[in-house]
């Protein structure tokens, strides 16, 4: 199919999207209302791992097909921003997880009850600001601007990949927040990933080594729309932590980070339909804590659903 397509939404599942599409020839504009370095993608974690988001059938092609893109881009993490990283996964059980475990030859079960990989762990700043380099390399653009209805994108074409924003866009009220809390750290020496989940919150305390910084994290506070950081919240992460890692407690603070996934009842949202203006209109958001993780998966079902038309 020949014509313009305008992606909105400039965070990860936004510009991956348009790589995607661009790189098929489509001629792809990035509508966004940040610049995608000030994008929610851009405070997360972020660790390749389905976390909260639904439904199950379909999240785990998805995130093999992007594990696939990952690991392979590790190839060049200066650049890229992904680095496949070892670390544990502390009270899961490989079973427990559902089949696309099973295609994770990464995953180990250990005798304490805990798992083992090796995945990617992705530098978000750096990555976002790689997709957007190679869109433009693919002949796209990034424009930076509001959107207040989709009917202003005037385009053969329109993908919504608006994240939280479609609760007002779309309407879709089955979008509702679940803030995210970090504490960026000094890295004391820690060279491998950990995450312990907390099944009775949802939420996890976990670290990730990332490039000149530890990330701390986290929390999973629903229907909160608080963006400023909270002290008490921050201490006890950096409590959390160190009960794992002593030696965090020392680590001087580095900075703050809020985040707001967007998690939305009945799943993901990654379906085709007439536009306004008659066109195309695909919907593509509602990842929740995993839209880093099924990114590229995503693309490639827009891509199938634009270019079948």
């Amino acid at each position: 199919m020949g014509g313009d397509v305008i992606v909105v939404g400039g965070g990860v599942v936004g510009l991956t999207t348009a790589v995607t599409l661009a790189e098929r020839g489509l001629r792809v504009r990035v509508w966004t209302r940040d610049a995608p370095g000030a994008t929610t993608s851009s405070v997360a974690g972020a660790l390749w791992w389905p976390y909260r988001i639904e439904p199950v059938e379909r999240v785990g092609a998805w995130a093999l097909a992007s594990l696939e893109v990952y690991e392979r881009l590790a190839a060049g993490p200066g650049a890229t921003g992904v680095r496949m990283v070892a670390g544990v996964q502390a009270a899961t059980e490989l079973g427990a997880l559902g089949p696309w475990a099973r295609e994770v030859a990464a995953l180990r079960q250990l005798p304490s009850g805990d798992l083992a990989a090796v995945l990617p762990l992705v530098d978000m700043p750096v990555h976002l600001a790689w997709l957007e380099a190679r869109l433009v390399a693919a002949g796209g653009r990034v424009e930076v601007r509001t959107v207040s209805s989709l009917a202003e994108a005037s385009a053969p074409v329109v993908v919504n990949c608006t994240g939280l924003g479609s609760r007002d866009l779309v309407p879709d009220p089955a979008l509702r927040p679940v803030r995210g809390q970090l504490v960026l750290v000094e890295n004391p020496g820690v060279e491998e990933w950990f995450v312990a989940p907390d099944a009775s919150t949802g939420s996890a305390t976990y670290f990730f080594p990332q490039p000149g910084r530890l990330v701390l994290g986290g929390t999973a506070e629903e229907d909160d729309w608080r963006t400023a950081p909270d002290a008490g919240t921050a201490a006890a992460i950096v409590a959390r932590c160190a009960r794992v890692r002593p030696e965090i407690g020392r680590a001087r603070v580095l900075g703050h980070r809020v985040g707001l996934r967007p998690v939305r009842t009945g799943g993901v949202r990654l379906e085709a339909g007439p536009s306004a203006g008659g066109g195309l209109l695909v919907h593509n958001y509602g990842h929740g804590g995993a839209g880093v993780t099924v990114a590229w998966g995503c693309a490639r079902e827009v891509a199938r659903l634009v270019t079948a038309v």
